[in-house]
């Protein structure tokens, strides 16, 4: 059994794992899903303050209040940042990383750093004109699907995102990771990729080239980049994988 941490991307909160979590739960493990300060049930905490450090104090704090040791902490998406971040603070605490559909950050990088000039632009105007100059609405899909891919939602899957997604804090995309990971030796390290990720790692784009190197491993998932939407119980059964596989 293991202790998973399911931490969500932007504009969601812990109950886009609600199925993952229940199919994980039936495979014997402890599954946690976590909302972020500003997000899901914990939107009322939104203010412009809310940054990428009050998340990483978010994930870093709900390990720690609740003295759990041999994680896997499961990072979707956006929460890539806060969770590179995070690790750096829980040590030995962590059994194991799982990017889901993302990587880990950089020192001194930030989301905005891997998105397309023109999309951050369409980003800043949906700030400004629809988000008080401090807050990021759900994006309507065609620009979502510029951002990263929405294949395998169906029309509800789709209704069911754009009506219980939160919007994003945008400080948290802006600001830079201050201290990366210094991931220890014996750190399971794993990416469960879907399918534009898979691409990119067989295409051997030369910022991943790492985590195509031990002791990094590699799952697929063949759909878009929302797998606890679109299909849950197949990412609870990759995840429970990760673990039965683990060395």
């Amino acid at each position: 059994m293991s202790t998973f941490i399911l931490v969500p991307g932007a504009w969601l909160g812990a109950w886009a794992w609600e199925e993952t979590a229940r199919a994980l739960s039936e495979r014997g493990h402890a599954a946690l899903p976590v909302t972020l300060t500003g997000l899901g049930e914990r939107s009322g905490d939104a203010t412009p303050e809310v940054s990428l450090d009050t998340h990483i104090n978010d994930i870093t704090a709900f390990v720690m209040e609740q003295d759990l040791r041999d994680v896997t902490l499961v990072a979707h998406s956006y929460a890539a940042v806060p969770v590179t971040g995070a690790a750096d603070r829980l040590g030995p605490r962590l059994e194991r990383l799982v990017y889901l559909d993302s990587a880990p950050f950089a020192e001194g990088m930030r989301l905005l750093d891997v998105m397309p000039e023109d999309v951050v632009d369409q980003l800043r105007e949906q700030v400004a004109e629809h988000g008080g100059g401090w807050r990021l609405p759900l994006p309507p899909f065609e620009l979502l699907g510029a951002l990263s891919s929405i294949e395998g939602l169906d029309q509800a899957q789709r209704d069911l995102l754009r009506t219980r997604a939160t919007p994003q804090p945008f400080r948290t995309f802006e600001q830079r990771l201050a201290s990366p990971a210094e991931f220890g030796p014996d750190l399971d390290r794993v990416v469960v990729a879907c399918n534009d990720a898979k691409a990119l790692l067989d295409a051997a784009v030369p910022t991943l080239a790492f985590l195509d190197q031990s002791p990094w491993r590699h799952f697929h998932l063949p759909t878009g980049h929302w797998p606890m939407l679109s299909r849950p119980v197949e990412l609870a059964d990759t995840l429970d994988e990760v673990v039965s596989s683990a060395r």
